[in-house]
Formats: C-alpha cells, sequence, structure tokens
C-alpha cells in the first residue's frame, strides 16, 4: 500500500475490528459503489447516489486521486466510507481545510466514523498538512448524527449559520465546527 496505513483498533457491539485510513483507489471502485449508489447516505452530501460504475471510476481518477487527503476508511482492510479534508486555493484561507466524510449505512452507529475523524485530524495535524492551522466541519443543521461525530471527535461548535448553501435545490442552515492545531478549543 504505498502510502503508509494508519491503523487502530475497534471494539463495539458490533463485532469490532480495525479501521485504518488509506488512500482510496481505483481498484476500490466496488466498494466505493456500496455507500455512492445508497440514497440514505448520499442524503447530506452535495452529490446524488451514483448509477454508473463508469462514473464512479472518473470521479475517483479525477476527484481522490491528485486531491492531497482523501482516504478510505478501512474496517478490517475493505473500504466502507471516506473521509477528506480539502484543499483550499484561495492563500487567505491556506490555514484551514474542510473536513468531509461519508460512511456506508450499514456501518453507522458503531463508532467507526468517529474513530476515522480522529485519526484524519491526527494525519494532517501531524504533517500530512502542515499548512494547516484550522479543520472545519459545515454540517447541515438536520444532520444530528453528523454533529454527534463531530462532538465525539473533539471538535468544537461555533454556531449555525443561517442560509449558509444551497443543497439539492435548497437553502441549508449549518452549523460550523472547528478543531485547532493548537489544541486549544478556545473554552
Amino acid at each position: 500500500m504505498g502510502e503508509q496505513e494508519q491503523k487502530t483498533p475497534h471494539a463495539s457491539g458490533c463485532g469490532g475490528g480495525v479501521i485504518s485510513l488509506r488512500p482510496l483507489q481505483l481498484s476500490d471502485v466496488d466498494d466505493f459503489m456500496v455507500w455512492a449508489t445508497d440514497p440514505d447516505v448520499a442524503r447530506f452530501c452535495r452529490w446524488e447516489p451514483y448509477t454508473s460504475r463508469d462514473d464512479a471510476l472518473a470521479f475517483i481518477a479525477g476527484t481522490v486521486l491528485p486531491h492531497p487527503y482523501y482516504r478510505a476508511i478501512c474496517l478490517d482492510g475493505r473500504p466502507v466510507g471516506a473521509v477528506s479534508v480539502t484543499r483550499n486555493e484561495a492563500a487567505s484561507d491556506a490555514c484551514r481545510g474542510e473536513l468531509g466524510y461519508v460512511l456506508g449505512s450499514g456501518y453507522w452507529g458503531r463508532g467507526i466514523v468517529t474513530e476515522a475523524v480522529r485519526m484524519a485530524v491526527a494525519e494532517v495535524f501531524g504533517g500530512a498538512r502542515p499548512e494547516l492551522e484550522r479543520v472545519e466541519a459545515v454540517v447541515d443543521v438536520e444532520n444530528k448524527a453528523s454533529q454527534r461525530v463531530l462532538e465525539k471527535a473533539g471538535f468544537r461548535r461555533e454556531g449555525v449559520m443561517r442560509k449558509y448553501f444551497v443543497r439539492k435545490g435548497r437553502t441549508r442552515d449549518a452549523v460550523m465546527f472547528s478543531r485547532l492545531s493548537s489544541g486549544d478549543d478556545g473554552s
């Protein structure tokens, strides 16, 4: 696996397993399709459920592979989701990155994505993205499960931003969360 894979044992009431992060690869397309075709997974995402394996391959080749930090969330070595920290192009935004994550619905409620977010932030602040002093997440106000993930992963809720973005044809309120590289949450 070209890049170093970060692993952590994970025990849960649903069988446990080892959670790891590694670069998502073209050969992962069939696992990617499991979550990317699920309307429940896509509900709060910017994208609609995938219907074509070719479209998924094009996304992985054109967006995922060149991305500075896009990792498969693996359970016992098999991708079950993904986590990313965006590249900020504007010089004024270079100190911060936006966290995004997705997990197959069959794995929800087991603490997997919470642990993956902790691992990703540690990796990003540990040298994978040395320019970042802040990782933030913008969450739909109705996505309570994602808000809980961020709180459990040590993110600070900063507030609600009204009418912040348009998703799937609707203007949405969002909640801003952040973690700082200094570990200072300001509280």
